[in-house]
Formats: C-alpha cells, sequence, structure tokens
C-alpha cells in the first residue's frame, strides 16, 4: 500500500500555508509616497513635523491615504504619481532644507501580513523603473590625490620633528623631499619610515643632491587602487542615503567599476548630480604679497602657488593660494547647512582631533595672514572664502560662508557630509527606465509565464490523465514556494529572474514527466499499480536527482563568478531547483498517495 504517514501530510500543509502568507504580499502592488528623513542632526522626526507636513499637504488640496512613520522618517501614501509630485513640492516649501523630502514607492501590504514580516519580492530596475550607471574610477587621479595627502604629512612631520628641509616636490610618482646633509637625511628618512611605514624611501647623499625619495610599493599601489573603490563605494552608499532612495544596488564590477542602480528614482537629473560629484574640502594658505600677485597675473606665478578663482564676501576674482594642502575633507566629521552670523547661507564643519589639531596648530602659526577654504570637484578647485586668521582657532569647529544659495550649501553639506570620493568616476554606461516601462515589463512577464504554465498544464494532463493533473498542481505549488522563497530572502527579481522562473517550471515538470514514464515502464513490465507506484518515484528519484545537482552546480557558478543580471537570474535558477524537487517528488508523491494508496483493490493507473 502507497501510504504517506500523517506527519508528511502535515508538512507538506504548513509548507503550502506558509508559502501563500509570503507570497500573498505580492499581490497587492505598491503605491506613490513621499518620504521625509532629516537633513540636518539638529532636525527631529517627531509628531510636529508630521502635523506640518499634513498640514502643507492639506493645504494645496490632498489627503494622504496612510501615514507610517519611524524613528528616521515619515511617509505619506498617495493614490497616483501625480498627488505624490504636488504633495512633496508642497511639504518641500512648508520644511525648507533642514529635511530631505524624496519620492518613494511603498507596498500596499495590509498590516496583519507586516506583523508576520511577509513583505513583497524586490524588484530589479527593469521591473520596477529608475536610473542605471556604470561608473569607472579615475586611478591616476586616486593616485594623485594621495601622494598629494602624502606630500603634506611628510611636511608636516619633519616640521612636528623640527627636521629643516627644502622644497618638497611631487615628480611623477612620487615625492621628493630636498635636504641640506647627509645627515639631515638619514634624520628625515629614520622619521619618515616610522610616520609613513607602508611606503618605499630611497635615500641620495650626493654632493648636489641630498634627498629623500618616497614611491608606493606595488602591494601598497594596489592596496590604494582597491581603497579607492572601497571609499567610492562607501561614499555612494551615504549619498544614495540622503536622497532617501530604497533599496539601491551599489556593488563593484571588475577592478575599477562600479555599477549603481537606483530603483524607482524619477529625478534622475538630481541623482546624476549628487552622485558623479566629487567635491572636497581643502585649506591652503593665501599668498599675499604684492609681487608674486602681479607676477601671477601676468602669467608666472611663485612656484609652489597658483591662481584660483574665488566667490566669496569680497566678491567674485582670483587668489593666490599655496599649493600645500594644510587640511583636507578627510578629517571631517559632519556637515551641516546653516546661516552665518549676516543670516546668509553658510556650511557648519566639525572637525575630528586630528584636524582640530591641525587647523589650531594651522591657525596660531599664521594669525593675521589670510587662509583659502577650496572647494575642489572634478580636479577644479573654487575659493568658498579666504578669511583672515585673527586668532587660534580650537574646537574643531569651523565655518564655511561665501555668495552661495541655501540649495548649494545644502548640496555641499551633503556632499562634504557623505565624505570626498577617494577619486573621480566617469559615467561610462547610463541607463534610465521609466515606471510604466517597468509595469509593461511585469505584465509581459507575467503573461509569457501564466501562457508557458497553461500549456504544460493541460499538455500533462490530456497525455498523463490523473497524474498530469497530479503534476499541473505540483508545479502549481513549485511556483508558489518559489516566490515565497524569493520575498521571504529579499532575493531582487529582474526581467532574467522571469526568464528563470519560467526555466525551473520546465525543470520541475521535467522530474515529472520522468517519474511518469517510470510508472508507465513498470505497468508495462507487468507489475501491480501500487508496486508501479512505488518503483515508479524510486527508480526516477536518482535520476532526478543526479540532473538536478549537476544543473545546481552551473546554477552555483553563475552566482559565484557572475554579477548583475547574471546573478538575479542565478538566484532564481538556484532557488528554482530546490522548490522543484521538492514539489516534484515529495508534494506530488503525497498527492497520488491520496488518490490511490487507500485502495486496496486497485487494477489500473490513470497514467
Amino acid at each position: 500500500m502507497n501510504r504517506y504517514p500523517l506527519w508528511k501530510y502535515f508538512v507538506i500543509v504548513v509548507s503550502l500555508v506558509v508559502a501563500a502568507l509570503y507570497t500573498l504580499p505580492n499581490l497587492f502592488g505598491e503605491s506613490p509616497a513621499v518620504q521625509i528623513s532629516t537633513a540636518r542632526s539638529s532636525a527631529k522626526v517627531d509628531d510636529a513635523l508630521q502635523a506640518r507636513a499634513l498640514a502643507a499637504i492639506k493645504q494645496v488640496g490632498l489627503t494622504p491615504d496612510a501615514t507610517l512613520a519611524d524613528a528616521n522618517s515619515v511617509k505619506f501614501r498617495f493614490k497616483d504619481t501625480d498627488a505624490q509630485l504636488k504633495a512633496k513640492d508642497a511639504v518641500q516649501a512648508a520644511l525648507g532644507d533642514d529635511y530631505s523630502v524624496a519620492l518613494n514607492l511603498l507596498p500596499q501590504t495590509p498590516q496583519w501580513l507586516i506583523s508576520l514580516h511577509a513583505k513583497p519580492m524586490s524588484l530589479g530596475l527593469d521591473l520596477r523603473g529608475g536610473v542605471h550607471f556604470l561608473l569607472e574610477v579615475d586611478m591616476n587621479a586616486a593616485l594623485s590625490k594621495q601622494l598629494d595627502k602624502t606630500a603634506g604629512d611628510i611636511k608636516r612631520e619633519l616640521r612636528d620633528r623640527k627636521i629643516r628641509y627644502g622644497k618638497i616636490a611631487r615628480v611623477r610618482d612620487s615625492v621628493v623631499v630636498q635636504l641640506r646633509d647627509a645627515q639631515t637625511v638619514d634624520d628625515a628618512a629614520n622619521a619618515l619610515r616610522t610616520a609613513l611605514p607602508t611606503l618605499a624611501l630611497e635615500q641620495s647623499k650626493a654632493a648636489d643632491n641630498y634627498t629623500v625619495t618616497v614611491t608606493f610599493t606595488p602591494q601598497g599601489l594596489q592596496q590604494l587602487k582597491s581603497d579607492a573603490v572601497k571609499q567610492n563605494i562607501t561614499t555612494l552608499h551615504n549619498r544614495v542615503n540622503e536622497l532617501g532612495v530604497s533599496e539601491p544596488v551599489i556593488q563593484q564590477q571588475g577592478e575599477g567599476r562600479i555599477v549603481v542602480e537606483l530603483p524607482g528614482v524619477q529625478d534622475t537629473a538630481k541623482a546624476k548630480d549628487i552622485l558623479g560629484r566629487t567635491a572636497t574640502l581643502e585649506v591652503r594658505m593665501v599668498d599675499s604679497d604684492p609681487n608674486h600677485i602681479d607676477a601671477a597675473l601676468k602669467g608666472n606665478p611663485p612656484e609652489g602657488t597658483e591662481l584660483m578663482p574665488e566667490q566669496g564676501s569680497r566678491g567674485s576674482g582670483v587668489l593666490l593660494v599655496k599649493k600645500d594642502v594644510e587640511l583636507t575633507g578627510d578629517n571631517i566629521n559632519d556637515a551641516q547647512a546653516g546661516f552665518d552670523d549676516h543670516s546668509q547661507p553658510a556650511v557648519h564643519l566639525n572637525l575630528d582631533s586630528a584636524g582640530s589639531s591641525i587647523f589650531g596648530t594651522l591657525t596660531r602659526e599664521n594669525v593675521g595672514k589670510r587662509m583659502a577654504m577650496i572647494l575642489v570637484e572634478k580636479g577644479k578647485g573654487e575659493v568658498v572664502t579666504a578669511p583672515t586668521i585673527n586668532s587660534e582657532i580650537t574646537g574643531g569647529r569651523v565655518q564655511i560662508s561665501g555668495a552661495m544659495t541655501s540649495q548649494e550649501a545644502n548640496d555641499t553639506a551633503l556632499l562634504l557630509r557623505a565624505g570626498s570620493l577617494a577619486a573621480p568616476m566617469n559615467i561610462i554606461e547610463e541607463r534610465t527606465i521609466g515606471p510604466s516601462l517597468g509595469k509593461d515589463n511585469i505584465e509581459k512577464g507575467f503573461h509569457s509565464t501564466l501562457y508557458g504554465f497553461l500549456a504544460v498544464a493541460v499538455f500533462m494532463m490530456v497525455y498523463y490523465r490523473v497524474f498530469g493533473v497530479v503534476s499541473a498542481v505540483s508545479l502549481a505549488c513549485n511556483l508558489l514556494f518559489l516566490l515565497a522563497l524569493l520575498s521571504m530572502l529579499g532575493v531582487s527579481l529582474t526581467l532574467p529572474g522571469i526568464a528563470a522562473i519560467a526555466l525551473t517550471l520546465g525543470m520541475a515538470i521535467d522530474s515529472n514527466v520522468l517519474i511518469n514514464e517510470r510508472v508507465r515502464e513498470e505497468m508495462r513490465n507487468g507489475m501491480t499499480p501500487h508496486m508501479s507506484i512505488q518503483n515508479g518515484y524510486a527508480h526516477a528519484f536518482a535520476t532526478i536527482l543526479d540532473s538536478n545537482v549537476t544543473t545546481l552546480i552551473a546554477g552555483l557558478a553563475l552566482l559565484i563568478f557572475g554579477s548583475g543580471a547574471v546573478r538575479g537570474f542565478a538566484w532564481v535558477h538556484c532557488i528554482g531547483i530546490v522548490t522543484s524537487m521538492y514539489s516534484a517528488v515529495f508534494v506530488s508523491r503525497g498527492l497520488i498517495n491520496l488518490i490511490y494508496g487507500y485502495r486496496r483493490r486497485l487494477s489500473s493507473l490513470a497514467v
């Protein structure tokens, strides 16, 4: 007799109920929403903010369908995108620059499903709409930036050790320090080995050439490139979080490329501007010598200086600044937009302990001189402000003010707060997918899967009769398990993922075909119906296991070594193999046992 014990049926029923619960959120869809989060640490997301935002929305004649609040943000859901855009403009105008107001999409999952941690599948860019960038990191710029920073570190270290030095200059991919005698060369080399242990030092004690040359080792150069990509990825994550994008994809591709996908983003121009900018802060001293300025204006700037455009309270023009960088944006802990003492837009900075110490020493040693705050973007610097140092500034609190609007101050604070990019990046590929196209892709993918399923189910039922009906039911269960696992694991579903679902259905039904044919073969060999069922499943299982394991190995290889759309396909493919094994063997056998297992006098099978 072919009978399952009660616990096996219990496992099947429980798995089907759980799968149904976690698949259910995918049926409710998404609705447009406006998300409000803080753009300044002093701003809070509380009931008062929610009331202000709600009042602004009602003033333009709108009422949100729902309000969702958490510790860091509040979201208002609307019925369509027109209401969403209108509400965003109203809320942004009411709250000002203290808060970040972003467009978003929220699932319409009922609260009772949310309480069970059931959520819809994460949809990829091609299904949800949004923007895709492929960025390439400029490794030469990363090396150049690090060498400039190293030159500043060398100058500071030698000055602290009271070792006299001459010119410190960049020569190709190295920093050369000019010294006065052989003993000073030894002292400087010993000091720099301690301060810069990862760099290679070469000494020269020729009669007319006392120098120490600092270069990167091959290992250090490789680490620098790797760190540049990692820092850029971290910075991009911070900037995307500031934009309020949900479920972004930011990952490395190859040695020096980064893929950025922002699903649901509608303001693509703003996203491109924020991601592509490379703003960082540099503090340099101003050369105020009139003779030097005249020479620079005539095209002959003194060595170690450069002319730089100025936009600040002193008006537009140019300033002669020294090339030595005293402080960089790497020492910034926080940056917030605000106003100066004259109620003009400004950016307030908090420096870390090292930056605070450097800034205090710099201001103490240069009282009465001008210091330039330079914002560097894409390799081009601009003096935002160049105040005169009246006294030592301690505590690590610095203010940048100049001819900037509130929006410019807010954007500058965002870039400095999120961190500077280790090197500029070039956008080598850009794709924008509208929400309507994503919706169309979902519909086409759904219809293709549905029609494929129906065609297979009809064929199986006609050709294998009762066993075909069982095969079709187990195939439906397989699809249910697959969607549930994709939702539970948070795997992003893309168009290649939909193709993998169709492939999974074909593989799952192939297992049922093997089982059905083995049962028919056992019947032709003269076995009783019950023995045919038992032997058919037992003999087919080994073949099914072998074919699925080999396919799973190929899928894992795609998952490990692939990227982007290939990984999306591989995830669905691998999960589908597991669910097809369970449904095609375990679930279908349970159904067959229910139909035939309790018949003692069984003369034939509808197969």
